[in-house]
């Protein structure tokens, strides 16, 4: 029967049109578009219950032992810039915050995410957590991948409690902008962790089940999916080079693929676009390639 390839990409109209992926657009099967947005392909790829990507409880059971019993929250530390019009969310997590950097401000946070029963661990500079009661109703939180550029008010947390999370943004935005540690930093040239940005709620699945033997990619989230699924994560270029499994493989790009080696490749966008290429199909050459 053969191995099969599946390419895990962003929206369609962002990927580098190659010659490849220009063929294979062409001339293999389009299939019916999926719901648009990166969680709704990864759902396609891995099996477990719930129905959100649990994004903070699972790059939290790769910081530590602690993830399963609890719901959790990424509250990363992030910059935000203030115009003439609105606050724009211009960076998220990786700021540049040295270790130090980050204990003392999560120090000067810790009293009002405590109070409110949400204690929080900066486990890295780059990705903080909250650990909320397991039955803790939460509101709708957006990923910052989404938000990047855009007026943040417009993406604030909707739904149950949303008054308490949004008091605990503007909260906590007072107490960053007020932090030594933030003057320094702005001394000195360097962006402020201004503000915090929360999302990725969700409690640990208890298991997965993957579509794959392997897995190829640099997304903590699937990077910790498939290790709860017990698959090995490879480089791409092995997955590519020596294919022992079907595989899925995670990229920005379309890498370098001789599609004779897979019984067939099937593209999942971001955008929600599905595509299905055999390498037999080359010879569909009235399918323009464009």
């Amino acid at each position: 029967m053969g191995l099969l390839l599946t390419l895990l990409l962003p929206e369609l109209a962002r990927v580098e049109r190659t010659p490849q992926l220009a063929l294979w657009l062409a001339r293999g099967d389009r299939l019916a578009d999926a719901k648009p947005g990166r969680d709704a392909a990864l759902r396609e790829c891995f099996e477990f219950i719930g129905t959100s990507l649990p994004t903070a409880a699972l790059t939290r059971s790769l910081d530590a032992s602690d993830a399963a019993g609890a719901l959790w929250l990424r509250a990363d530390p992030a910059f935000a810039m203030v115009d003439a019009v609105t606050a724009r969310l211009m960076a998220c997590g990786e700021i540049g915050l040295t270790q130090v950097e980050s204990a003392e401000l999560a120090r000067a946070l810790r009293p009002l995410f405590g109070d409110a029963g949400f204690p929080l661990e900066a486990m890295r500079p780059d990705r903080w957590y909250l650990r909320c009661p397991i039955d803790a109703r939460l509101p709708a939180f957006a990923d910052p991948a989404d938000v990047l550029g855009d007026n943040l008010i417009a993406h604030l947390p909707r739904g149950d409690n949303e008054r308490q999370w949004r008091n605990l943004f503007n909260e906590a935005q007072v107490i960053l902008h007020n932090h030594p540690v933030n003057t320094r930093r702005s001394e000195r040239g360097q962006v402020p962790a201004n503000s915090l940005w929360f999302w990725g709620a969700g409690k640990l699945p208890e298991w997965v089940r993957p579509r794959f033997g392997a897995v190829a990619s640099d997304d903590l989230a699937v990077v910790a999916l498939a290790k709860l699924a017990k698959i090995p994560v490879v480089e791409v270029h092995d997955a590519l080079a020596k294919p022992k499994a079907d595989i899925l493989i995670d990229a920005a790009l379309v890498p370098e693929i001789d599609a004779r080696r897979f019984a067939r490749v099937d593209l999942k966008f971001a955008s929600g676009e599905r595509f299905r290429y055999r390498h037999s199909q080359r010879w569909r050459i009235w399918r323009r390639v464009r």
